[in-house]
């Protein structure tokens, strides 16, 4: 379940935002995404995987939401960790360009 924005990393691009499939997300103008509708994640962990600078934590218990503060997430090194698990982040990647970078699937659900 979707736990964490980090709002000093947010870049404010809303890629979360575009490609949850189940809408949890709602944009905010000039500032970072917020988690509209929690109770509806289903941790696929797609807005993990498309935030291009490790923003989101994903907790990998979808039926137990449990508070997290964004230093503790930060300490452990959970930021973007699915991301980079699933050898889509930087370290899986050559050189520093993440896989996902150019990939642009996630303006498929954006409105038109």
């Amino acid at each position: 379940m979707i736990e964490l924005i980090s709002e000093s990393r947010c870049i404010l691009c809303n890629k979360c935002v575009h490609v949850c499939p189940m809408n949890v997300f709602s944009a905010v103008k000039g500032a970072p995404p917020v988690i509209a509708r929690k109770d509806d994640c289903q941790t696929c962990y797609m807005c993990e995987l498309y935030c291009p600078v490790d923003a989101l934590y994903v907790a990998p218990e979808a039926a137990a939401s449990a508070p997290v503060s964004e230093q503790a997430v930060t300490a452990n090194g959970l930021l973007g960790s699915y991301r980079e698990t699933a050898w889509i982040g930087r370290a899986k990647t050559s050189g520093d360009q993440s896989l996902t970078s150019g990939d642009q699937s996630f303006r498929l659900t954006e409105p038109h």
